[in-house]
């Protein structure tokens, strides 16, 4: 998804090498004009952030284990198969101590959710204070019949996902653990659907930034932005920072062009929130992640080339990008919160942080203390631990359903599409049918 000049973004996965089943979530940024960034670098610094890959490899064992009070938790044998991402964050090492995601809101700003999704439709939250289908706001919130959301694309209560960015998304946080399909970093939670891009994949900056207070104000803990651009935006900033005094945790995808920092809004992720670049199934940073910059902010990796997840009508499709990296890491914030609610959004960035795989390789967990990072008042209430369920190793694997791409719904480009116009500024924020691989003038994730 992506971003252009005057406060419009362009939120749009495009790729390489278009097949039925796969789709690259490509981020373009070509016109960073106001800034510059350190070349590309693997050297630590004392906390174990280095320009590349910021803090590291998320880790779910360790950042619950913190949430906790305790040491990071035990791994459990690999699920294998289309589990493999969940492996790598060690996610499983929460779920075998009873931290499934369970009473965690997770609101997924995209281009909606396929809320009737064999994978998802038990995890979807709904507006308990309003009555569907009567053509009346019960809970005078201003949005009328909004049950599963709303649409702020269109201004309507219409969540519905047709163009499958969303629901992968969506699949990635939540997918049910029932024993087929994909089974998502925080299976218990519930996703709250917030459309912001239309069924073309387009949006504006205002439509953002409303979802946003509107997730934060109907009790999300978590949101995440698969989507970015070029250019900062004081309407997106300040509705990220409304976010952060709520104590609502936004997790960003860095972007898809391979520049050596994010884009927007993951830049701003040095004040608050989590920016997440991706990695490959052999943990290698992927060539089109945005790295973190040589400026420390809350940055971390998480596995983003070919995920399989879960896309509308029932279907599974493997999508890469940054796109897919990001909800890995609200998955393991909502593993996280439900282990200890009490958790401020700040103090989940640190032990997100400071849990991560460039972190513990440099022993700063003990040691921790830059400046962007430390909650000088940071004192954290921890639960009592509780009997931790049957774990139940979720590894029956389907043969994927074919996804038939259409330009709807066709998230990848070929590396020698262009735009052919240029869009309003005030309006979009990402087209699909707007963006090439790495020579576009707009950013896509």
């Amino acid at each position: 998804m992506s971003l252009n000049n005057n406060g419009s973004a362009f939120f749009n996965d495009k790729g390489l090498n278009i097949t039925p089943t796969t789709s690259v979530d490509c981020f373009n940024s070509n016109n960073d004009r106001n800034f510059t960034f350190g070349n590309h670098s693997s050297n630590f610094n004392a906390t174990g952030y280095n320009s590349d890959s910021g803090y590291g490899l998320v880790n779910a064992g360790a950042a619950v284990g913190k949430a906790i009070g305790q040491e990071p938790l035990s791994d459990v044998p690999d699920l294998g198969g289309n589990n493999w991402g969940a492996d790598m964050v060690k996610a499983p090492a929460s779920w075998a101590n009873g931290y499934t995601g369970q009473g965690v809101v997770v609101a997924v700003l995209d281009t909606g959710v396929d809320y009737n999704h064999q994978d998802l439709k038990n995890n979807i939250w709904t507006n308990s204070k309003e009555i569907g289908g009567n053509g009346i706001d019960d809970d005078g919130d201003g949005y009328v019949d909004d049950v599963y959301g709303w649409n702020f694309a269109d201004n309507d209560n219409n969540t519905i996902d047709t163009y499958g960015h969303g629901t992968h998304v969506a699949g990635t946080i939540a997918g049910e653990n029932n024993n087929f399909g994909v089974t998502g970093i925080a299976y218990d939670a519930k996703i709250m659907p917030v459309k912001v891009l239309g069924n073309d994949g387009s949006g504006s900056y205002s439509a953002i930034a409303q979802g946003i207070r509107y997730a934060v104000d109907r009790g999300a803990n978590v949101i995440n932005l698969s989507l970015g651009g070029d250019y900062p935006n004081s309407t997106l900033e300040s509705a990220i920072e409304y976010a952060d005094s709520k104590n609502v945790t936004v997790v960003m995808a860095a972007g898809n062009n391979g520049d050596p920092a994010p884009a927007y809004p993951a830049r701003y992720a040095n004040k608050h929130g989590i920016a997440v670049g991706a990695v490959d199934k052999n943990k290698n940073m992927a060539s089109y992640s945005d790295r973190a910059g040589s400026e420390p902010l809350s940055y971390v990796t998480a596995p983003g080339s070919s995920i399989y997840s879960t896309v509308p009508g029932d279907k599974y499709a493997t999508y890469s990008g940054t796109s897919m990296a990001s909800p890995h890491v609200a998955g393991v914030v909502g593993l996280m919160l439900s282990a200890n609610p009490n958790l401020t959004s700040a103090q989940i960035r640190q032990m997100i942080t400071e849990t991560a795989g460039n972190s513990l390789q440099t022993n700063s967990t003990s040691s921790y203390t830059n400046e962007i990072y430390r909650d000088s008042n940071f004192s954290v209430s921890y639960p009592t631990q509780s009997n931790s369920p049957q774990y139940q190793n979720n590894t029956t694997e389907i043969e994927p359903e074919l996804l038939q791409v259409t330009p709807q719904y066709q998230l990848e480009r070929p590396l020698n599409y262009s735009p052919s116009s240029t869009v309003g500024n005030d309006e979009m924020l990402l087209n699909s049918e707007l963006w090439s691989e790495f020579n576009s003038d707009y950013v896509n994730f």
